[in-house]
């Protein structure tokens, strides 16, 4: 974070240094500082700035490329231009160096050293690997693991740099098809939940449908118990009574036959 912040401040700086400014000389001599300056590492920001388009198309429209290639470029890629481009100076040849280490590192978390020496027109391992350590590990751009056996660096972290044009918009094209993709499955979740809500809603109403159905035939049933055993009561002792009657009623003497 304290980085991205220190970037942010040197951005701030050289912009408003560069609207300060009017002539082609010295808007020049901004790109040189700007590109030589140890901490700072991107640069399309710079690029975009009004002040500096009025390079192009005067005799300093070549120190506009560089800073463009600083922002997208590699030391390979000005070696391939070095004819209509401005000599670097050592700090800018460092830094363009830093530039094609964090370069390489978006492709691939294993850079032989082969390979990295060949993109920093590098003689030998020992000299790599110096240049590993001090200018890119101590400047806190990369993190990584030097492996002299393997000769290989294998990367951790790398920071990032300036998006290409093309890059930029891959990555809006990206963005959108994925907020496209988010907007159907957060429609279907909620088709979902409204279902699950209508479901729940309607197993209540049939839960309560049923107990008060249970709750009508327990009443139906007491009712109807209660109904039984009050009849049984009276069968049975209007049946006592009849039987009392039979036994206090006084018996009739049979007449003797003639």
């Amino acid at each position: 974070m304290d980085a991205e912040r220190r970037q942010a401040e040197l951005i701030e700086q050289f912009s408003a240094q560069a609207a300060a400014l009017s002539s082609a000389p010295q808007l020049a001599a901004l790109v040189l500082e700007a590109t030589s300056h140890p901490a700072l590492f991107a640069f399309s920001e710079l690029l975009t700035l009004p002040a500096l388009s009025k390079l192009a198309g005067t005799q300093y429209a070549s120190s506009l490329d560089l800073l463009r290639l600083f922002a997208y470029g590699t030391l390979k890629d000005y070696k391939s231009n070095s004819s209509t481009l401005p000599s670097l100076l050592p700090d800018q040849a460092r830094k363009l160096k830093q530039l094609s280490v964090l370069t390489l590192a978006e492709s691939t978390k294993v850079l032989p050293y082969d390979q990295l020496m060949q993109e920093l027109d590098v003689s030998n391992v020992r000299e790599l690997e110096d240049f590993l350590i001090n200018e890119c590990m101590y400047s806190g751009i990369v993190r990584g693991k030097l492996d002299q056996l393997r000769r290989c660096f294998e990367v951790q972290f790398a920071a990032g740099r300036d998006l290409t044009p093309d890059q930029l918009n891959n990555m809006i094209e990206t963005l959108s098809d994925w907020l496209g993709t988010s907007d159907s499955l957060l429609h279907q979740i909620q088709e979902k939940i409204k279902w699950a809500d209508t479901t729940s809603e309607l197993n209540k109403q049939h839960q309560k449908e049923f107990e008060d159905r249970v709750e009508e035939a327990k009443k139906s049933i007491k009712a109807d118990i209660d109904l039984r055993g009050h009849d049984d009561f009276l069968s049975e002792s209007g049946g006592m009574m009849d039987f009392e009657e039979d036994r206090i009623r006084p018996k009739r003497r049979r007449q003797p036959m003639a």
